[in-house]
C-alpha cells in the first residue's frame, strides 16, 4: 500500500516524521486563508512563525487563491527551498490540508483533487511503473491519476539515470499544466550537483524557473531541534556509540546472537539481516549501505516493519561516496515514514558525519545530521558532567 500517495480527503494524509498532519479546518474554505490556516496549526503546536517562513506562506496563500481559476496552459506553481529544518514539510503539508477536497459530508467548498508524495517514493514508483506500462505517461496516470494539484516534498536529484527520468516527468507535466508545490534543500541551480552530469539537467531546472515561483524558505532557527516530548515514531529511536551492552539495555534492545540471523524477501532478492523480532528488524551496515541496495529496499522495509536497528556504522568520511548516500537514504525514508530508526556507531554522531576531503558522506549531510538530532543519545558521559 502506497501511504504516501494521499489524496485532499480529511484522515488520509500520512504522519511525515517529527510533522504531524495538520488538522483540518471544517469551516468554509472561503473564509479560511492558507495563511489562517498556517497561524492557526502554528498556535495549536505552541510554537510562532519564523520570519524567514513568512515568504513561502504568502505565496502558498496566493497560490490558493488562485486554484479556483483554469488550469493553465503550462506547469505552474512553487518551488519552495532551503536549509534543513525551516519548515518547508510543515508549510506544504498544511497548504495541502487547506485546498485539497474536504472529506464526504463536510460543509466545506469542493476544494480541488490533491496529491501529496515523497519524492523517494515518487521515484520509486515512477521507474517500476514506466517499466511495466511503458511509457511516462502511462507512469504518472497510474501514480498521480487526474491529480489537480501535486504536492513533492523532498524534491532532489543526484543521480544520472533518476535524473533522466524526472526530466521527462517534467515535460510531461508541463504539457498537462499541472499545478506543483516542491520543497527542496537545494534552488534550482543546485539540482543534479555532479559537474559531471549537471549540464544534462539544465534544460529541466530552466523550465523549472520559468514556470515555477521560487521562494527560499530562509531563518537561523532548525526547528527540528526545538525539545519535544514525542517519543514515538522515529524520535522513538536512538543513536547509540560504542554500542555496549549497558548502552543497548537503555535503548530497550538486546543484542541478537549468530543464530538469529535470517533473510528479508524483497522482489525476487533475499536480503541478509542480523535477526527479525516480531516488528523490529536488525540490519548489518556492510550490506545495507556498503553494499548494493536501493531506495525501494528501504521502503519495503519502512512498510512491513515498525522499528530498524541499523549495526556497525564507521565513521562515514572514509567510506565511499555511494555508501555515505545509502546511510541518508534510509535516515531519510524512516524519519519520513516515521519509523524508529536505532543506530549502533562506533562513535559519535558529529564524527560518523564528518566529511574527508571532497568526498565521502553523502550529498545530503546537512539533512541527515537535522534528522539524527531527533534520535536519543546514548554515548559516553563527557567528563565533568
Amino acid at each position: 500500500m502506497d501511504e504516501e500517495l494521499t489524496t485532499g480527503t480529511a484522515g488520509e494524509l500520512p504522519t511525515t516524521g517529527p510533522h504531524r498532519t495538520p488538522t483540518r479546518d471544517q469551516g468554509d474554505r472561503s473564509t479560511r486563508s492558507v495563511r489562517d490556516a498556517v497561524g492557526q496549526d502554528a498556535a495549536r503546536r505552541g510554537f510562532s512563525l519564523d520570519p524567514g517562513q513568512a515568504p513561502a506562506v504568502e505565496a502558498l496563500d496566493a497560490l490558493a487563491a488562485r486554484l479556483a481559476e483554469p488550469a493553465p496552459d503550462g506547469l505552474s506553481g512553487l518551488y519552495l527551498w532551503g536549509s534543513v529544518g525551516r519548515g518547508k514539510t510543515w508549510l506544504m503539508d498544511v497548504f495541502h490540508a487547506a485546498v485539497g477536497r474536504p472529506a464526504p459530508g463536510s460543509a466545506r467548498a469542493p476544494g480541488i483533487r490533491a496529491v501529496r508524495v515523497h519524492f523517494h517514493d515518487f521515484l520509486r514508483r515512477l521507474h517500476g511503473e514506466r517499466f511495466h506500462r511503458g511509457s511516462i505517461d502511462a507512469a504518472l496516470d497510474a501514480i498521480l491519476g487526474d491529480a489537480e494539484l501535486v504536492c513533492f516534498d523532498e524534491f532532489h536529484v543526484h543521480d544520472a539515470g533518476d535524473a533522466m527520468l524526472v526530466a521527462r516527468a517534467v515535460r510531461t507535466l508541463d504539457a498537462r499544466g499541472v499545478r506543483v508545490v516542491l520543497t527542496s534543500n537545494y534552488p534550482p541551480s543546485g539540482l543534479m550537483p555532479s559537474p559531471a552530469y549537471h549540464h544534462l539537467f539544465v534544460p529541466t531546472i530552466d523550465l523549472l524557473m520559468q514556470r515555477l515561483d521560487v521562494v527560499e524558505v530562509g531563518g537561523h532557527r532548525d526547528h527540528r531541534r526545538a525539545p519535544s516530548q514525542d517519543v514515538a515514531g522515529f524520535r522513538g529511536g536512538s543513536f547509540v556509540w560504542p554500542a555496549t551492552d549497558a548502552r543497548l539495555a537503555a535503548a530497550g534492545l538486546d543484542r541478537p546472537s549468530s543464530e538469529e540471523a535470517t533473510s528479508v524477501r524483497i522482489g525476487s532478492r533475499e536480503h541478509p539481516v542480523l535477526a527479525v523480532r516480531e516488528d523490529t528488524v536488525w540490519l548489518g551496515f556492510g550490506h545495507w549501505c556498503a553494499g548494493r541496495t536501493a531506495v525501494s529496499d528501504v521502503l519495503h522495509l519502512a512498510e512491513r516493519f515498525g522499528s530498524v536497528v541499523l549495526d556497525g556504522v564507521p565513521a562515514l568520511g572514509a567510506q565511499a561516496p555511494d555508501t555515505g548516500q545509502r546511510f541518508a537514504n534510509l535516515v531519510d525514508v524512516l524519519c519520513d515514514r516515521d519509523v524508529a530508526l536505532h543506530v549502533l556507531a562506533h562513535q559519535d554522531p558529529d564524527e560518523t558525519l564528518r566529511r574527508r576531503g571532497e568526498e565521502g558522506v553523502a550529498l545530503d549531510v546537512e539533512r541527515t545530521a537535522s534528522r539524527l538530532v531527533l534520535l536519543r543519545r546514548l554515548g559516553p558521559v563527557a567528563p565533568g558532567r
